[in-house]
């Protein structure tokens, strides 16, 4: 008894249940659903057009949005650059086309490319003969200048910095003329007046050097000035 009251219970309860959709696609079957937005197609036929399907469209945006502006979507039309006129002058480069491609500023250069290096072309017009000739007349041309001693310098341009060098025979550093014991000047403060040890060996010549130092630039008596070394000039003549 209790069995047969439980079975009509458990039936009760199941006609009272809504029924179950296949699908959760819209709460129907899936077919149905497909249906209903156009977009169901049968094996082997080709699908609706792409009108018909739903989507998003650019175009279709841009027009919904003019609309709601009050105003229909303006098209701009494409502008082209007018073409310049048919003058039979082409402009070089980006130039206006007033310019034109020949405009005189190299009148010297030739206006073909040399042909020297075309057998056809040079052999025309030469032969073994006339390059013969050619080469004589060079030969005759070629000259050769023969080195010739330097001037002399003159009186007036001061010692010769490079004839004193050569003809000392001491090195630097080593003393062979008398200095008095009594420095009255700084040598570095009397070298720094002088731009170079070249100048300030010429103007200690020039005032007595080497058996005299008036200005006070060779304190140790070796008959250079300043730091100044004759060794690269002996160098070079040897």
């Amino acid at each position: 008894m209790r069995v047969q009251f439980a079975m009509m219970a458990a039936l009760g309860l199941a006609a009272c249940t809504p029924a179950t959709p296949d699908s959760g696609a819209g709460f129907q079957d899936y077919n149905s659903y497909m249906k209903q937005n156009g977009a169901a197609q049968t094996y082997g036929q080709p699908a609706a057009p792409a009108a018909a399907q739903p989507g998003f469209s650019t175009e279709g945006a841009a027009a919904a949005i003019a609309r709601a502006n009050g105003a229909a979507p303006a098209t701009a039309a494409p502008t082209y650059a007018a073409a310049p006129p048919a003058t039979g002058v082409r402009p070089r480069g980006n130039a206006p086309t007033t310019i034109q491609e020949d405009t005189g500023e190299m009148p010297n250069v030739p206006k073909t490319i040399s042909d020297e290096n075309d057998f056809g072309a040079v052999s025309a017009r030469e032969t073994i003969e006339s390059d013969k000739a050619r080469i004589e007349r060079n030969k005759a041309q070629y000259t050769v200048d023969q080195p010739t001693a330097l001037p002399s310098r003159t009186g007036a341009e001061g010692p010769n910095i490079v004839q004193f060098a050569l003809a000392a025979t001491n090195n630097v550093g080593e003393p062979i003329y008398k200095r008095s014991g009594l420095g009255f000047t700084n040598p570095d403060r009397a070298c720094a007046k002088y731009p170079s040890p070249d100048l300030a060996q010429q103007a200690f010549l020039e005032a007595g050097g080497p058996e005299r130092d008036r200005k006070g630039l060779d304190p140790d008596g070796d008959g250079f000035a300043c730091s100044w070394d004759p060794r690269p000039f002996r160098t070079a003549l040897q």
